[in-house]
């Protein structure tokens, strides 16, 4: 059986693949494989958070909460050329495929880091492509963070990484998180509201909410 895809080094043997990534004013054909998240197509709540998610700043530092192989912080970094994007990403696999998709898509404002569930870095070896970033930038602050948070792994798992990641916003930033209606996008709304984390759900298609999250002015 296959590693599940929030293996920090998932064994499931690998199998090369693609996925094109369709938008209205991007087609991106990225690299996939075994062992990550939808390698064998862009899933449909990353699609849904694309669509309807306000345009990226300008500039400033943007990040991809759990990039797998970087649809979403692709798309970021090509909406908004003058800003720095971050994807982080337990998955190891997952991370070396998004920096090759970058590559090849010829965008180089965007950097991928293999991070722990708590949101360490992680040492990696034999990595290749652009340089890694530096420990100081996984700490933002962020002015926009676009995620599709795995939220099978466990309330326990998925909140401490939201709490951490989240506080890391800048106090002018916003957060959009997409989660599938019938896993739990009302409770983790809820749950956002009382950790002083105010949530609003700003769009809502094929079953999934998109939210948006903003640090409390307290």
């Amino acid at each position: 059986m296959a590693q599940h895809y929030f293996d920090s080094d998932p064994d499931a043997a690998s199998r090369p693949s693609t996925a094109d990534l369709v938008l209205p004013d991007l087609h991106l054909r990225l690299n996939t494989d075994r062992g990550v998240f939808s390698p064998d197509r862009v899933d449909l709540g990353t699609r849904v958070l694309l669509e309807t998610v306000p345009a990226p700043p300008a500039g400033g530092r943007l990040l991809d909460l759990g990039c797998g192989y970087g649809p979403v912080a692709l798309t970021m970094a090509s909406r908004a050329p003058g800003a720095t994007v971050l994807g982080v990403d337990v998955n190891s696999r997952a991370v070396g495929l998004a920096r090759r998709n970058a590559s090849d898509h010829g965008l180089d404002n965007v950097r991928f880091a293999v991070v722990s569930p708590e949101g360490e870095p992680v040492p990696e070896q034999d990595r290749e492509g652009a340089p890694a970033p530096l420990a100081e930038d996984l700490l933002g602050p962020f002015d926009a963070l676009w995620s599709n948070p795995p939220i099978r792994v466990g309330k326990g798992v998925l909140h401490a990484m939201l709490r951490t990641w989240l506080g890391r916003l800048s106090p002018e930033g916003v957060a959009h998180l997409v989660v599938q209606r019938h896993l739990g996008s009302d409770s983790l709304q809820k749950w956002l509201d009382a950790e002083g984390l105010p949530a609003e759900r700003v769009a809502s298609r094929a079953g999934f909410r998109v939210l948006a999250v903003r640090r409390s002015a307290d």
